[in-house]
């Protein structure tokens, strides 16, 4: 099987393949593993910003790659140029001449002497986020518990975790991994209970009369490393598709999480916090008596309105006019429909928002008073774990390795091989593409939506509180008609994704516009953009952007595979991101193309524990060879060896 490029739904097929005995080859013309969604360090993302904005065509080192087809045969020709990101703009906010010069800390050598040693701490993926120190996954400082993951919220992170690199050679049970029935991922912890390393919060009182540290530009050109910004903002359900495969896989074992700490709601120009679970609710000062019995007992028949068909069925309303049949005030209709079902105000239907509260219910509790997890250093780290687990059972993964064209064979109207850009014919039976890949005249017929993305570096939260370390989720209804909702995530430095004293925010909605047209409007009601001096007393409460960055992302989400022109029946296209929140569409869509080539095989089955596998009386163990690796990253038998090629 032969997978091109490595998002996350590749990422899980490719995992999914080389668990169940199958040989995978995983090529990538770009030096990053993730593709679209990839995590970079600042300097990564200024580089990956000059990029897109010069939007070059690839070198084409084969400029005779078509002869190597042969009689009877067909070349599909693949594109060479990635147009999924359009609209790159970004800013600074502050003195941009200060970081001349300025060197990032932890940075290799730019011109690296020939023999020399090998910076320290710098392995795949490096150039993404900075090698930390501190305890790895499932360490002795994570609590056992019985089942993959902890029921407790209260579980503190303790120092910084290792980073988990996909392909480095490190197998489940080295000293990087977790102790048998540790069952640590995802690990979860309160802001309170994972303060960031090394820092001390100031007591309330204090807090209150310090003002904002000021941040300047080289700064954060220096500290560049200290930042994992993502170029796809998502965040985990507790109870969603994804948590519950990383929990079957034992992929969770590479990678680290942290609670989504707070929901927010924008309402009259004041951001909010939302009161999600009971507790909350009955705790909380914004909410009258009445308010929080009508509250409790709308959200009590959400969770079984199955039962109660009579009360939503055969009505055409929307969502938003269904729950002003219900008596709410005014406040609980834009917390339930803004914070907590999050669907559209004037295209969701009653059903959908329905589906959506009780989702957003059922995932309360299980790690935390909210319902989503974040994972430390990125949503980049989730395509690498599963790129790590491939590599463990022997799939090879090949970077900065482009594809010049599919091989079809006529007779039997089946893709046959690739042709890489060294001229090279690899074969296989089965073949994953991302949709970026495809040329424009196989997408002739597609029509693709666009998302608007943009990222800002702020220095201070959008709601101070007592605690600096929070993770806070935000929906802005829309400002005016026919523009759509704006999912903001602000990310603390605890999760790994910022400098200290710095947040990262990430805005997301549906395109109507270019990226900055869409969200600017957003970003000026929330943050401060004023470089002068002197601004506005109201102006100067608000959080000052220090940065900022925006852009369109395609969503090729939802596009049907007898939309692309001319595809074999074993070539099988993957989108890129979607819009949604959480991550259920790349998990459906990876497991239902896997079940396509192998309706016989398991999805992920849990990878075994080392102590758990039996050597053969002529097979010598890893201690005796002294070799590091452990049998499980052996093919079992020639005959699979010889069954597939990834």
């Amino acid at each position: 099987m032969a997978c091109v490029i490595s998002g996350l739904p590749e990422s899980i097929i490719a995992a999914a393949c080389a668990r169940s005995g199958q040989r995978v080859l995983h090529v990538d013309s770009r030096n990053y593993y993730g593709g679209n969604w990839a995590s970079f360090s600042f300097s990564g993302l200024l580089s990956w910003i000059k990029e897109n904005q010069q939007n070059t065509d690839l070198s084409d080192e084969c400029e005779d790659w078509r002869k190597l087809i042969l009689e009877n045969e067909e070349a599909i020709p693949l594109s060479s140029k990635d147009k999924t990101i359009q609209h790159v703009e970004d800013f600074c906010f502050d003195d941009q001449d200060s970081a001349e010069g300025v060197e990032e800390a932890g940075a290799l050598p730019k011109l690296p002497v020939f023999g020399a040693p090998a910076a320290k701490g710098v392995s795949v993926g490096s150039e993404e986020s900075p090698a930390e120190e501190g305890v790895s996954p499932g360490s002795e400082e994570s609590p056992a518990a019985e089942i993959p993951v902890p029921e407790s919220a209260e579980q503190a992170l303790g120092t910084e975790p290792e980073r988990a690199e996909p392909g480095d050679g490190a197998e489940p049970g080295d000293g990087a991994e977790p102790a048998p029935g540790s069952g640590t991922s995802p690990s979860t912890d309160s802001a309170e209970s994972a303060p960031e390393p090394g820092t001390t919060e100031a007591a309330p009182s204090e807090s209150a009369a310090q003002e904002p540290k000021k941040i300047t530009y080289s700064q954060i050109v220096r500290e560049g490393r200290r930042f994992n910004i993502d170029l796809v903002s998502k965040l985990l359900y507790s109870r969603g598709l994804l948590i519950d495969l990383l929990i079957k896989s034992n992929v969770s074992r590479y990678a680290e999480f942290k609670n989504a700490t707070r929901v927010l709601a924008f309402r009259e120009g004041k951001v909010e916090q939302v009161p999600c679970s009971r507790a909350d609710v009955f705790n909380s000062r914004q909410l009258t008596m009445v308010e929080k019995r009508m509250l409790m007992k709308f959200l009590t028949f959400c969770l079984d309105y199955e039962q109660h068909p009579e009360e939503y069925q055969g009505r055409s309303s929307t969502f938003a006019q269904f729950l002003q049949t219900r008596k709410l005030t005014p406040s609980l209709q834009h917390f339930i429909l803004h914070s907590i079902a999050m669907v559209s105000e004037t295209e969701s239907s009653t059903l959908e928002g329905l589906q959506a509260t009780k989702k957003f219910l059922q995932c309360l509790g299980r790690y935390g008073n909210t319902p989503f997890l974040f994972p430390l250093y990125g949503q980049g780290e989730i395509p690498q774990c599963f790129c790590r687990l491939c590599a463990v059972f022997g799939g090879i993964y090949c970077l900065r390795h482009s594809v010049r064209c599919l091989v079809l064979d006529t007779a039997s109207g089946r893709c046959k091989a690739i042709v890489d850009q060294f001229g090279q014919r690899i074969s296989a039976k089965y073949f994953i593409v991302e949709d970026s890949y495809l040329s424009e005249s196989t997408c002739t017929n597609v029509c693709y939506r666009q998302i608007s993305r943009a990222v800002l570096i702020t220095d201070q939260s959008v709601l101070n509180t007592d605690s600096e370390q929070q993770v806070s989720i935000l929906t802005v209804p829309p400002l005016e008609s026919g523009k759509a909702a704006v999912c903001v995530i602000e990310l603390c430095s605890s999760t790994m994704t910022c400098m200290k004293d710095t947040y990262l925010v990430h805005l997301t909605c549906p395109s109507t516009k270019t990226a900055r047209e869409d969200l600017e409007p957003v970003v000026q009601k929330l943050f401060n953009l004023n470089t002068e001096k002197e601004t506005e007393n109201e102006e100067l409460e608000k959080p000052k952007v220090l940065w900022a960055v925006y852009f369109n992302m395609r969503d090729s989400s939802g596009v049907e595979k007898n939309s692309y022109a001319g595809l074999p029946s074993n070539v099988y296209v993957c989108s890129g991101p979607d819009p949604a929140l959480g991550n259920d569409c790349a998990v459906k869509q990876a497991e239902t193309i896997f079940r396509e080539m192998f309706p016989t095989e398991e999805f992920c089955p849990p990878a075994p524990n080392p102590e758990d596998i039996i050597y053969d009386e002529d097979e010598v163990e890893p201690e005796e060879s002294g070799l590091s690796n452990s049998a499980e990253t052996k093919p079992e038998s020639s005959a699979e060896e010889s069954s597939m090629v990834l």
